[in-house]
């Protein structure tokens, strides 16, 4: 492991690990002493990582309160508020959302499909750009608080930053704003179809949001609106059960391929 307080990778590792279970290592360099946790956003942390990001997947991907989590948490032997789960969502749905944004980069997709959808935040109705591409798989996502030719623009330049590649066709609603927006920021060569039903796959795609997020009222706030939305979409893509020609995944090769990919996603944000 490379210490955090000189970059040098001659570390040995010692025995025993923390109070949290975490790994201990000395620096032959710096002679310096730290574990696993040294240097990244989880170190002050009271509570194992993995207890913590956890939490913040129960939130994210079931149908679960803040009181809901704290009570999960009980019965696993860890004694948190409300409060605190609402503290460890907001630090770490952002950081989840980011990585799993970094391994959607440069996709390559050619075909795109954008939509919006509405959300509310503090009693005002929101709108929630979304973009997928030929097989259902996420794009990406934004939140704006206008729907128009700005709001597209910016999320053009965003898929365009995130894909790595100007997309042949991108299939939209009726709304005006994409006409301008896709031909000065995707160019001319892209072709842009608006004709009737081709866009319900997008539309069938909300589901997902809808669906968790009607339990919760609303939210209080722009940012904690952008970051729950990111952060679910991200997640509920990440976990995206992928089926080529057809073929069934029987249910337990399913829950095998869910708790495979979730140790990865742990292992890469605790190492980052």
């Amino acid at each position: 492991m490379t210490c955090p307080h000189c970059n040098s990778s001659n570390t040995t590792k010692r025995a025993g690990a923390t109070s949290l279970g975490d790994d201990r290592f000395v620096c032959k360099a710096c002679g310096r002493r730290f574990n696993e946790r040294t240097g990244t956003l989880f170190n002050d942390l009271q509570y194992p990582t993995d207890i913590v990001l956890s939490a913040v997947r129960w939130r994210l991907r079931y149908k679960l309160s803040l009181r809901d989590v704290a009570e999960l948490l009980l019965l696993r032997g860890f004694a948190v508020t409300h409060e605190t789960v609402r503290q460890w969502e907001a630090g770490f749905a952002a950081l989840l959302a980011d990585r799993l944004r970094e391994k959607r980069r440069g996709c390559r997709s050619v075909s795109w499909y954008l939509d919006e959808t509405y959300v509310k935040v503090a009693g005002h109705w929101r709108y929630l750009y979304r973009a997928i591409d030929r097989d259902g798989s996420l794009l990406d996502s934004m939140l704006s608080e206008r729907r128009d030719r700005d709001a597209a623009r910016r999320f053009l330049r965003q898929l365009l930053d995130l894909n790595g590649r100007r997309p042949l066709r991108v299939t939209t609603d009726r709304h005006p704003a994409y006409e301008k927006a896709i031909r000065w920021i995707v160019g001319r060569k892209a072709t842009h179809r608006r004709q009737r039903y081709l866009n319900n796959r997008t539309e069938q795609d909300h589901r997902g949001i809808k669906q968790r997020y009607y339990p919760m009222l609303g939210f209080v706030n722009f940012a904690a609106a952008s970051r729950f939305c990111l952060a679910f979409d991200g997640l509920r893509h990440y976990f995206r059960r992928r089926k080529h020609c057809g073929e069934k995944v029987p249910l337990g090769d399913q829950r095998q391929q869910f708790a495979e990919r979730w140790q990865v996603l742990v292992a890469e944000m605790t190492a980052a």
